[in-house]
């Protein structure tokens, strides 16, 4: 959870920056009624279908929530190495 959190605000942030950054995590989480395993549930099966159409660094798949424009927001990043192309056809 800590490396995740890390990953999610970045470097070295003093107690008050970490968290306010923890607070806006949990009111993006809550308006969107997403819980951390529901978000790992989502991310398992982005990386399922994804991986049926490209070939990508799984490790480094980037789910994220965020707000902007008073909409919670859905943010994929996805490192992708080639996409296979004779999938489902």
């Amino acid at each position: 959870m800590a490396s995740f959190l890390q990953r999610l605000f970045g470097g070295e942030k003093n107690s008050k920056d970490l968290a306010k950054d923890r607070l806006k995590l949990v009111l993006i989480h809550d308006r969107a009624s997403m819980s951390p395993a529901m978000m790992e549930h989502l991310r398992r099966d982005l990386i399922e279908v994804i991986s049926r159409y490209m070939d990508f660094d799984e490790a480094a798949l980037d789910v994220q929530m965020a707000e902007q424009d008073n909409m919670t927001m859905l943010e994929v990043n996805i490192p992708v190495s080639s996409v296979k192309r004779n999938a489902g056809v």
